[in-house]
């Protein structure tokens, strides 16, 4: 896809999303108080099932700068004294890398100077972000999510790094799992980015991952997706247009303003749903209380 190709859909996709102080949540505008209630009500089993990989604290090839996790309590006098003692522990980590599963804030990506809506860039600054922040999902995100499964369109356990999912192949998943996105679903795409992880080793997924063709995202803006997770970046690497290394990412957040979730894990989500032949949930996405981050680990819950 050449450049000039991708700036002309972001104007289309740009100019077709709802922007304006009144419309500051982005897509989430989509998400009514009726589509929620409709979520709630179509809770069958009771079943509840993670979404998110454990935070990993060891480096590797898609994870050179990992999380820290230092216990600083109890000491070792704490420990074998009678009493009251504490154990405590400080954590740190990369929010928007290759590894850990995290949901990216509207103010995460800068184009040609703006964020989403034409907000400045320049509202992100050295000591936070003052717009579009993680702080617009303070209530969190509850609605109807959506896994469509490439990897089980296509019959492989997943899709190689560099392979691309088109608008096709959404459609063809939701007829083969009877199931229709809509406005306001938080829709799942699975290329088996997690599987292929814990099969084959870690590698370069900044390199090199199946994801989203920018056009696909033509298909979410028509159906007024509110929210995109994957089991990857959302992107694929390398990526298929000059000049744009994140485009999916470019499209998604800042022409339309939809968060994204990235590399999630449905390792235990998909059978659950081929078991129950039920590929819509609940979902649950309940960011950290951090006003002027750009992201944040998060663990969504889908409540079949």
């Amino acid at each position: 896809m050449s450049e000039e190709a991708f700036r002309s859909l972001y104007r289309q996709l740009r100019d077709q999303a709802r922007t304006g102080a009144e419309h500051s949540r982005g897509a989430l505008v989509h998400l009514t108080p009726e589509r929620v209630s409709a979520a709630t009500a179509g809770v069958r089993y009771g079943r509840s099932v993670s979404l998110a990989a454990p935070i990993e604290a060891h480096p590797g090839p898609d994870n050179p700068h990992p999380a820290t996790h230092r216990m600083t309590g109890p000491s070792r006098r704490d420990t074998e004294a009678a009493g009251l003692h504490f154990a405590l522990d400080r954590f740190a980590m990369n929010v928007h890398g290759d590894a850990d599963s995290h949901l990216d804030a509207l103010c995460h990506v800068l184009f040609d100077g703006e964020l989403y809506g034409g907000v400045p860039a320049g509202t992100v600054t050295p000591d936070g972000a003052t717009a579009l922040t993680l702080d617009l999902l303070h209530d969190g995100i509850v609605g109807r999510g959506v896994l469509l499964d490439i990897a089980r369109l296509r019959e492989v356990p997943w899709l190689e790094p560099g392979d691309e999912v088109t608008a096709d192949d959404l459609r063809a998943a939701e007829a083969a799992q009877g199931v229709l996105t809509g406005p306001g679903d938080l829709l799942f795409v699975r290329v088996g980015h997690r599987r292929r992880r814990r099969e084959l080793g870690a590698w370069d997924a900044a390199r090199a991952r199946a994801g989203l063709h920018p056009t696909a995202m033509e298909l979410l803006a028509e159906r007024q997706v509110a929210v995109l997770g994957s089991d990857g970046n959302n992107d694929i690497a390398p990526s298929p247009v000059a000049g744009i290394a994140f485009p999916v990412h470019v499209l998604a957040m800042q022409a339309m303003g939809v968060h994204l979730l990235d590399y999630l894990d449905f390792e235990e989500l998909a059978p659950a749903c081929a078991e129950l032949d039920r590929w819509h949930f609940l979902s649950v996405v309940a960011p950290l209380r951090l006003p002027a981050a750009t992201g944040c680990p998060v663990n969504p819950i889908a409540v079949l």
